[in-house]
């Protein structure tokens, strides 16, 4: 395992030496991540927990990175004696990997004491803002496509080598069956997939003899790149030609691949060609920049695609390149064990930041099994399931509803207490099995791509009491 302790802004440091020389690095903190709305954020689908996990369990600056302060020349010896003993022993609250989750409600809090919680702070950002980004676009993705197989198809455009494997671990989260990243598929336990290049077809004599090379290569998974030269009047025609030959050996031949073109047109064509062939079963499988809209808009055309090869769109997230999760202070806790709230104020109303330790619960109702709104409390407040619940909006308070007959549900678990997680990590297609089942439980208009309804995410008469009093108390610059 890869030591990431110096994966970190400068300042996490600089602001812990601060802390040990004013003697508040042992000072218990609590900091949440979330993120804020973005035109074409409807939801997110969490992912990241099991690598952050990791890296929290592993902190530790060894010999070469303390070399490596030193020679910076800006951290004193008392300090860098204290990194080298330094692990983290705080406790981490977080939701599921495969959470639904939306803007404000903190996915992830820490609370350590605060040179900890200050020095995680970039790692935990990069490690969850990319896996949740990519996986809620592969969400997206696998929606458009109505049950067909997506395919992770990524690596080459990806940022970078870790940017592809992490990026396809989340896209299988999202929904996708599978990758062509191999390294990925071994670490992760991915399906993998894949056939050939246009190069393969290039480097024979003619398509024919490319085509035949790789059926008697592949038998049994003869799946052939019909675009090289025309898909129509010589690649699909010389793929049910090897068809042929592949059936009287007793093999079924598995399907085509379109990446270029009028994809709409050409796979009618196709399906048309291959099914006057004999060759019903096959799949026609296409790939060439696609995305959750051009999907879309190829289902409405009546495209006869069975499965999807899906790469730069989904893994650059090519239409929202960031998430732009935050890490922000929510309180502290002084000597005797008592919190202290914190709050961030802005002139811009999304950036002032909900204070205090706080938990997050789902609100479902009971008749539907469909989630209401998501609600957000001081940290140890209960919701009597018996009776009414007042829901209302944080900013525009006019705007509320009572709910009856519901039930609810803490949306985040201690994922990590005293620096060691509390539970073993769990297969990837168990997580992607509970992000569909709980995708389910939300009613369309609120995951739709386009214009969706915005999803109800209240703050209990509590919380909003404390920020409204904290608000105006500093405010006022008190």
């Amino acid at each position: 395992m890869r030591n990431l302790t110096l994966l970190t802004d400068l300042y996490e440091l600089t602001m812990g030496q601060g802390y040990f020389r004013e003697g508040k690095h042992e000072e218990i903190a609590v900091f949440d991540v979330f993120f804020r709305p973005n035109r074409l954020i409807t939801y997110s689908v969490a992912a990241g927990m099991e690598q952050a996990t990791e890296y929290l369990e592993n902190l530790h600056f060894d010999e070469s990175d303390l070399a490596y302060l030193r020679s910076l020349g800006i951290f004193t010896e008392d300090f860098l004696g204290y990194l080298k003993n330094l692990h983290f022993t705080g406790d981490v609250y977080a939701v599921r990997e495969g959470e639904i989750v939306f803007p404000y409600e903190p996915i992830l809090t820490v609370k350590a004491p605060m040179i900890q919680a200050q020095l995680v702070e970039t790692a935990l950002l990069t490690i969850i803002n990319h896996q949740t980004l990519i996986a809620s676009k592969a969400s997206k993705i696998c929606a458009a496509a109505q049950g067909d197989v997506v395919m992770e198809f990524g690596l080459r455009r990806a940022q970078g080598a870790d940017a592809g494997t992490y990026g396809a671990r989340a896209a299988v989260i999202g929904g996708c069956n599978s990758t062509s990243n191999v390294y990925a598929g071994k670490l992760f336990g991915i399906p993998v997939a894949g056939t050939m290049a246009h190069s393969w077809v290039m480097n024979f004599p003619t398509e024919t003899d490319a085509f035949r090379a790789y059926a008697e290569a592949f038998p049994d998974n003869c799946l052939l790149l019909v675009d090289t030269y025309d898909t129509l009047k010589s690649g699909v025609p010389h793929a049910i030609e090897v068809f042929r030959e592949l059936r009287a050996k007793g093999h079924e031949p598995k399907g085509i691949r379109l990446d270029s073109g009028d994809l709409a047109y050409l796979s009618k064509e196709a399906r048309k060609m291959l099914d006057r062939a004999g060759f019903e079963n096959t799949v026609i499988c296409a790939s060439g920049d696609l995305d959750e809209y051009s999907i879309r808009s190829l289902k409405e055309q009546g495209a006869k695609i069975d499965s999807w090869g899906v790469g730069t769109k989904l893994i650059t997230s090519a239409d929202l390149p960031a998430l732009g999760g935050v890490y922000k202070l929510a309180a502290v806790y002084d000597e005797d064990g008592a919190e202290i709230p914190k709050i961030k104020l802005s002139n811009t109303t999304e950036k002032i930041t909900n204070p205090s330790f706080k938990d997050v619960y789902r609100i479902y109702d009971r008749a539907t099994d469909k989630a209401i709104a998501d609600y957000i409390t001081r940290h140890g407040e209960t919701i009597d399931e018996s009776e009414p619940l007042l829901l209302f909006h944080p900013v525009d308070t006019w705007k509320r509803m009572t709910v009856t007959n519901f039930r609810v549900r803490n949306l985040r678990t201690l994922l990590v207490k005293g620096g060691k997680r509390t539970s073993p990590a769990r297969p990837l297609m168990e997580i992607q099995k509970y992000c569909a089942e709980e995708k389910g439980r939300f009613w369309e208009e609120y995951t739709r791509q386009d214009m969706p309804h915005i999803y109800k995410v209240d703050l209990s008469p509590a919380l909003y009491a404390l920020k409204s009093e904290m608000v105006e108390k500093y405010g006022k610059g008190d």
